[in-house]
Parts: C-alpha cells; sequence; structure tokens
C-alpha cells in the first residue's frame, strides 16, 4: 500500500462550474473521482498572496505558458 501511495500518478483537476468546486481524478485509477474542497484552498491561497504581494508592491511574474516550450525531448543515451 504505502509503495502505491508514493508513487505520482497524474492528477486530473477539473472545475466544476455547476456545483462551484472541483472535481480531482487519477485517470490510472479507474473511477477515482473525488470533490474536495482542498483545491478550493489552494485557489483561496492564491488570491490572498497575490492581493497581499499588490498591496505590499511586491513584483508579480506572469505564469509559464506552454507555447514558450518546443515539445521537443533530446535524450542523450551513453
Amino acid at each position: 500500500m504505502n509503495d502505491y501511495m508514493k508513487m505520482s500518478y497524474c492528477t486530473e483537476i477539473v472545475e466544476d462550474t455547476d456545483e462551484d468546486g472541483f472535481v480531482v481524478s487519477y485517470p490510472d485509477l479507474p473511477r477515482c473521482v473525488t470533490c474536495d474542497e482542498i483545491i478550493e484552498n489552494a485557489v483561496n491561497a492564491k488570491k490572498v498572496w497575490i492581493e497581499t504581494a499588490l498591496e505590499e508592491e511586491i513584483p508579480l511574474c506572469e505564469p509559464d505558458s506552454l507555447d514558450d516550450y518546443s515539445r521537443q525531448l533530446k535524450l542523450r543515451i551513453l
């Protein structure tokens, strides 16, 4: 059990506008789905952090964009 819990399964987070929340699922674990307020807490934490940064005039950067990535994987095998 512990070994499986330590593994980094892909996590899919989708906003549920009907329920005003989020749905979290693991594509590799069929039918493993939850609606959890932890994600909402993360969104609230981001909001408070940004508000505080603006009040204290801390410079904010924009998030990384996937457009900046070449989508190439270079691998060197010796």
